[in-house]
Parts: structure tokens; C-alpha cells; sequence
């Protein structure tokens, strides 16, 4: 690369880099010093809240486990329109909330609005979610 060429790149990084600090800057300038030093104090529970907020609107997945069941890939391959697969579990029994495959609840279906729901009947407290987890 020519020394023009190289003169060129080290200009764009140093803009770059203002840029950056004129950034941070103007985003403190917001603040007083004194609310800067506030908000860098001890209080944990403010920590907590502003950590929780973090991840409050991430999207998570919500599954019901209605039951399962082991067959043979010969009757899998033979299954047709109509066919009825038994399930291991009881028609009496909750089924399993789950959110991205860990268990925190049972509960039963039920029809909102013309589409399946399911109401919690028991929710799994945490400490018993990190008991399974071992």
C-alpha cells in the first residue's frame, strides 16, 4: 500500500476514535457528576433492577407437554390419516409447562377465544428448578 494509502487509514481511525469519545462524551454530558456518582453506588437492589430490565423482553419459548410414547419405526412408517397414538400419560394428569425445554409448571388445556390456553395449577418454585438442574 502507497504512503498516501496508509495516511488515509490512520485518518479515518483517528476520526473514528473522536468520534467514539465525542459519543461517550455527549451520553454523559446528560448527567450531572453528582447522578453519575449516584448511580455508581452500593445499592444491589438497584443493580438487580437494572440487570433484570436487560432481559425482560427476551423472547422465550413456551411448550406444553401433552405426553410421549416410544414406538417402532415399523409402526411409525405405517401410521395413516385416522391412526391413534397412545400416550403415557393419564387424561387425569396436569400437563408440563415448559419454557425452552426446563419444566416450571403443570397445567391444564383450556379454549380462550376460540384457541388453546393452559391454566397453571401448580408452578415449579426455583429452588426446585435448580434441584433438577444437578
Amino acid at each position: 500500500m502507497d504512503t498516501k494509502g496508509k495516511q488515509d487509514m490512520t485518518e479515518t481511525a483517528e476520526n473514528d476514535d473522536q468520534a467514539l469519545a465525542q459519543d461517550s462524551g455527549a451520553e454523559n454530558s446528560k448527567y450531572s457528576p453528582e447522578e453519575l456518582a449516584a448511580d455508581s453506588g452500593n445499592d444491589d437492589v438497584a443493580k438487580a433492577d437494572i440487570n433484570l430490565d436487560l432481559v425482560l423482553d427476551i423472547p422465550v419459548d413456551i411448550s406444553l407437554r401433552v405426553g410421549s410414547t416410544d414406538i417402532s419405526i415399523r409402526d411409525l412408517v405405517s401410521l395413516v390419516e385416522g391412526s391413534v397414538i397412545a400416550l403415557d400419560r393419564e387424561a387425569d394428569q396436569s400437563m408440563e409447562v415448559l419454557v425452552n425445554g426446563t419444566l416450571i409448571a403443570h397445567g391444564e388445556i383450556v379454549v380462550v377465544d376460540n384457541r388453546f390456553g393452559v391454566r397453571l395449577t401448580d408452578v415449579i418454585s426455583p429452588a426446585e428448578r435448580i434441584e433438577k438442574l444437578n
